[in-house]
């Protein structure tokens, strides 16, 4: 593992431990010597784990859409800064650049970029690492929906164990780390098609 994706909010949430979980990851990240892949932003949590994986040395590699450039929501100091059309391409570009995926706290980008990429995964097109850094118990209520889904026989258990989740940056890239990836059919019984 040498790059890691992490989507996260634009915003800065109301607690100021989601902060400070933005910069123990991003100083985690550098301590390690991993590349840190995201959306390029210099604002809310996107701006402050670049910030921090800077300011502890490590390597940041932004990737943003022009729409949001013409915003002036570039970061302007980044290692590297891909400049894309569109969200789409965003995604699969960061998608390309990383070799595990991680969420902290954020609102509808983040679920979804963090739940296209989870899918990919479910579907065979690759075979990496995703981890929810749990702050404060933020994701308490997507991973309790992620086990009623497999309850509900929409999710098989074993891709439900895709989502690693720790409230710690450093537990959790050595889940990350130590992750094996899961081989399994997505659907739970082709008979019933």
């Amino acid at each position: 593992m040498q790059r890691v994706c992490v989507f996260c909010g634009s915003n800065m949430g109301i607690r100021p431990v989601y902060q400070l979980a933005a910069e123990a990851m991003g100083k985690a990240l550098a301590k390690r010597g991993l590349e840190l892949v995201y959306g390029g932003g210099n604002v809310g949590l996107m701006g402050v784990v670049a910030d921090a994986t800077l300011n502890a040395g490590g390597k940041v590699i932004g990737v943003i859409p022009q729409l949001l450039v013409d915003k002036e929501l570039a970061h302007p100091n980044l290692t590297q800064l891909h400049i894309v059309n569109s969200m789409h391409e965003r995604k699969a570009l960061m998608a390309d650049l990383s070799d595990a995926f991680i969420a902290l706290p954020g609102g509808f980008g983040t679920f979804e970029e963090f739940c296209e990429v989870l899918t990919w995964s479910q579907l065979g097109i690759h075979h990496k690492a995703f981890g929810l850094l749990n702050v404060e118990r933020y994701y308490d209520n997507l991973l309790a929906l992620f086990d009623h889904a497999v309850d509900e026989q929409f999710l098989a258990p074993k891709h439900r164990s895709l989502v690693l989740q720790s409230s710690d940056p450093d537990r959790l890239l050595d889940a990350l780390l130590n992750y094996q990836p899961v081989m399994v059919d997505k659907w739970l019984n082709r008979s019933q098609r």
